[in-house]
């Protein structure tokens, strides 16, 4: 009984005694590779927590192998959380770099996987959305005045920048 009340309270290392026969071994053993499994489980959700929290490898996923039932519900539930979570940042990275490479055509969807995004991936991806917006309509304007002094000889010329709606910035 000992051994399973440390179980419960959370040190997955405890084992029963392997030597055991009968009833009392069939019971050991489960409670043993229950244990095992709940250890693995813990160790890859640290490294999972320590690869794409700490290190941002964000390609990492969480394995358990011979996961089967709840089991593999829940690291398929972990792994979604993943996906949830990062594929917001992989697409708000692929804006950001195409604006530095000069190209204010790519916006970041706002919805993904058939979904809308909410709360606050919805309003960075509204204000990275607006930025390049600004941007672009900033461009145009450069572009214009420039040619009206360059090209046209108008001197004075100023350029019109309207402001951003979509990201609440003026």
């Amino acid at each position: 009984m000992a051994t399973l009340s440390t179980l419960k309270d959370g040190d997955f290392s405890v084992r029963m005694p392997s030597d055991l026969t009968g009833l009392d071994g069939k019971v050991a053993d489960t409670l043993n590779e229950l244990a095992s499994l709940m250890e693995r489980s813990q160790l890859n959700l640290l490294h999972l927590r320590n690869e794409v929290g700490r290190k941002g490898r964000i390609g990492e996923r969480m394995l358990l192998e011979n996961a089967v039932g709840g089991w593999a519900v829940r690291v398929e539930a972990v792994n979604s959380l993943v996906d949830d979570l990062t594929r917001p940042t992989i697409e708000m990275g692929r804006v950001i770099g195409a604006v530095a490479k000069g190209d204010l055509t790519q916006t970041v969807p706002v919805e993904t996987s058939g979904r809308p995004l909410q709360g606050e991936y919805l309003r960075t991806a509204k204000l990275v959305n607006g930025m390049v917006e600004q941007l672009g309509g900033f461009s145009v304007e450069v572009i214009r005045v420039a040619r009206e002094v360059g090209t046209e000889g108008k001197l004075g010329g100023q350029a019109q920048v309207r402001a951003c709606r979509a990201c609440g910035v003026n």
